[in-house]
């Protein structure tokens, strides 16, 4: 036997509870009728119910009450064997990982930022294989497509603007990476979930998009920060704070680049979502776009489904209470 819902067994509690109240009113009651008359009388006026029938009827009540609880733990034994279906799409999500993320107009900052939201995503994924690609410079593929969300999240977490060496921005070789990560088969299912400031430093981004649509990608870009920038706050050797500065000594400013993210999707048939405080753009591309994409089959598996006895628990509590009203608390002539 096994109980699909075995944290029910919390409600025996208030069960106890109605049982200490049934006690200590039937105590007070006792002790209000002696107030009233003495023990002869009181014998003599309580002649006609009977104490052994009102016990009785509160444990029937009890049981019932009882098996109520252990019907809502869901018994199960017993099982068959039967075929599960698996449908999803093959879901990438590229996160820029180059310094321009350490800005803080996002709090705390906009790598830290996306890396929550990503954990927050994944609690929507039903049969969804995701991979992780980490972007700067040039692209690396963190996490191959899997369904082992919890092995994907530690690739998440573990992402630093110190994952990839070089330096820079190159959303083309963020994008080469997802459709060299995708397998081959079927034009669709696939999808490219690009987190980023939109700054391109190498390639061209919208060529290499409508490369991606014609092997099936779509792209949904979401661009985190703000068009009017923010300092690029780094650490020294010292561990002193800093701001991220060029070659000629001037002080990095890192600013969204709306319109490189919002072509690039549109050249996909995807969509462009702009991060903010309140939402980032995660949830509403999977309940919007996601969810209402075709899914395809994947594997298929044999698994165990055991049969539910709750109804059993449930109907010996109904009859236990129907019979209760059958039970007279007066004693038979």
């Amino acid at each position: 036997m096994k109980f699909a819902n075995i944290g029910a067994l919390h409600l025996l509690w208030p069960v106890m509870g109605v049982v200490v109240f049934y006690y200590l009113a039937g105590k007070k009651r006792r002790k209000r009728m002696e107030d009233f008359a003495d023990k002869g009388l009181l014998s003599e006026l309580a002649s006609s119910l009977d104490s052994g029938r009102q016990r009785l009827k509160f444990y029937i009540i009890l049981t019932a009450l009882i098996f109520a609880v252990f019907s809502l733990t869901r018994p199960q034994w017993g099982f068959h064997w039967q075929e599960i279906k698996r449908k999803g799409l093959d879901i990438v999500i590229a996160i820029d990982t180059s310094k321009s993320m350490l800005a803080e107009d996002v709090k705390p900052n906009r790598l830290e930022r996306s890396k929550l939201a990503v954990q927050d995503f994944v609690k929507n994924l039903k049969g969804d294989r995701t991979g992780l690609i980490a972007f700067s410079g040039n692209a690396f593929l963190q996490c191959p497509l899997t369904v082992d969300y919890k092995g994907f999240l530690l690739s998440v977490n573990a992402l630093s603007t110190n994952t990839i060496p070089k330096g820079g921005t190159s959303i083309s070789g963020a994008i080469k990476e997802a459709m060299r990560s995708f397998e081959g088969g079927l034009k669709k299912y696939k999808v490219l979930i690009l987190i980023t400031d939109g700054e391109d430093h190498k390639g061209n981004p919208e060529k290499i998009a409508e490369q991606a649509k014609k092997e099936g990608v779509k792209i949904f870009s979401i661009g985190i920060g703000t068009g009017e920038g923010e300092l690029i706050p780094v650490t020294d050797e010292e561990g002193n704070r800093m701001y991220l500065k060029d070659r000629q000594g001037n002080v990095v400013k890192s600013r969204l680049d709306e319109t490189t993210l919002q072509k690039i999707a549109l050249a996909t048939g995807g969509s462009y979502v702009k991060a903010s405080s309140t939402e980032f753009g995660l949830e509403l591309i999977y309940k919007e776009k996601l969810s209402k994409m075709e899914k395809r089959e994947l594997k298929s598996k044999m698994a165990k489904q055991y049969e539910e006895r709750f109804q059993l628990f449930l109907l010996a509590a109904v009859l236990l209470l129907i019979t209760e009203l059958f039970i007279s608390e007066r004693r038979k002539e």
